[in-house]
């Protein structure tokens, strides 16, 4: 049967215009909450990314800073 009997007869605007329009009203939330989530998941694992490589820095100048003064 598949998709072609369902919309079989059909205007083209109910495949392509009500059938998402129904979706999104219905699942709209459930979709932009996933997305939210998403958005939120790679924007903490950019930040954690900027810490560690600004604690990485931040170490590696203050070591290198004091061994340089002990070698004197």
């Amino acid at each position: 049967m598949g998709e072609k009997g369902i919309f079989a007869g059909m205007p083209w605007w109910v495949k392509w215009i009500a059938v998402p329009v129904l979706v999104l009203m219905v699942f709209g939330s459930l979709i932009m909450s996933a997305l939210g989530f998403v958005i939120a998941l790679i924007f903490k694992a950019l930040l954690l990314v900027v810490l560690v490589g600004g604690l990485i820095f931040i170490v590696r100048k203050f070591t290198s800073g004091s061994s340089s003064k002990n070698d004197w």
